[in-house]
């Protein structure tokens, strides 16, 4: 993508488990990469022999799955997306989303992210929130279990409402980072919750 620095967190997806801190930073120039690698060895900015290994051990699974989580958030977008309670899905894979296009031209899979607006603002998502339960309540992501985050009141709420809600955060805003589980669990779940919006 013409990128001269990436920067990947390998405690996401690429660990996979939850259970790994680590990343990687990637450049195209090559004097600027020696000066890193440099940098590393004379402080000790390096992963751990053990971290190392846990991303290792989920590099090797990190496409089977992706394919499976991308395929679960595919289908529960699509069913957010007709569902009476939600008055809008953000996912890169829905045909619908502004962002489609771009989606199909940089992305192998679109993801495992998914997010939505449940109709009745804070009272409506801090109940969804209280009623699911198989996903599991996280400021996370990337994991192969399902989880949730309300950021009015999690990862965002110490931000004044106007600000947050400038930048699209609303009180009905719910952040889904979809796991291996069934996917008929996991929808059956969102129903449930849903149902007592």
């Amino acid at each position: 993508l013409g990128a001269d620095a990436v920067l990947h967190s390998a405690t996401k997806y690429i660990g996979g488990h939850s259970d790994v801190v680590g990343g990687a930073l990637v450049v195209s120039d090559e004097a600027l990469g020696e000066k890193l690698h440099w940098l590393q060895n004379a402080i000790g900015g390096v992963m751990d022999p053990w971290s190392a290994y846990l991303a290792h051990r989920g590099l090797k699974t990190l496409h089977v799955r992706m394919d499976r989580q991308a395929e679960n958030a595919r289908y529960i977008a699509e069913h957010l997306e007709t569902h009476g309670k939600i008055e809008a899905v953000w996912y890169p894979g829905l045909t619908s989303n502004d962002q489609y296009p771009l989606a199909k031209r940089q992305m192998r899979t679109p993801g495992a992210m998914v997010s939505f607006e449940v109709r009745g603002g804070l009272k409506a998502g801090l109940r969804f929130m209280k009623s699911v339960r198989l996903w599991t309540l996280a400021e996370s992501l990337g994991a192969v279990e399902s989880l949730v985050d309300h950021p009015a009141s999690m990862t965002h709420g110490g931000i004044p409402k106007a600000e947050r809600e400038a930048s699209g955060l609303t009180d009905g805003l719910i952040r889904l980072s979809v796991g291996l589980e069934s996917i008929d669990d996991l929808v059956e779940d969102l129903e449930q919750a849903l149902g007592k919006t």
